[in-house]
């Protein structure tokens, strides 16, 4: 009943009014339902690259990635885990790194750890690095406040050495 009274009292009229700029509120609500899907969804777990598979070629992924066999080829991943048994000949570009294993080549990451069974022999840019006592490793250690995005900055520079040659011959 105290609805009744409500509807029929002039306040509730006005209150009808801001309703209605609610009901065109409404369609974008539908889709935020097509936005449930893009939703956070549930992360997927580790791709497992097991101890007796050997992969030639270069992995990409948004994910993440344990490595427990051998891989020659670069890596780019969000979480590189690198087993104890693992082998990576190229390089690697992840946010997290953690080496537990053995790496020759190149390591870009945000966070690199380095285990006490770590092996790595190659230069490593980072932004925070961890390095256990035990492990071993020969190679530089340069800190980048974005090491991901250097690789273009890498590229550049060579790029733009040839040029102040060019520029003094002409």
């Amino acid at each position: 009943m105290f609805s009744k009274s409500k509807i029929n009292e002039p306040g509730p009229k006005a209150e009808d009014n801001t309703p209605k700029p609610a009901a065109p509120e409404m369609p974008p609500r539908q889709p935020a339902g097509e936005f449930k899907p893009s939703a956070p969804k549930p992360k997927p777990p580790a791709s497992v690259l097991s101890s007796d598979l050997h992969i030639t070629g270069n992995l990409k992924t948004t994910g993440d990635i344990q490595v427990e066999g051998t891989v020659e080829g670069d890596i780019r991943a969000h979480l590189l885990t690198v087993g104890e048994s693992a082998t990576i000949k190229g390089e690697v570009i992840a946010d997290d790194v953690v080496v537990n294993g053995r790496i020759v080549g190149r390591v870009r990451g945000l966070k690199v750890r380095l285990t006490a069974t770590a092996r790595v022999e190659g230069d490593i840019i980072h932004k925070t690095i961890a390095i256990e006592s035990g492990a071993h490793f020969e190679g530089s250690v340069q800190r980048q406040d974005d090491p991901l995005s250097a690789k273009g900055k890498a590229q550049s520079a060579p790029m733009g050495a040839p040029a102040p040659v060019d520029s003094a011959q002409g």
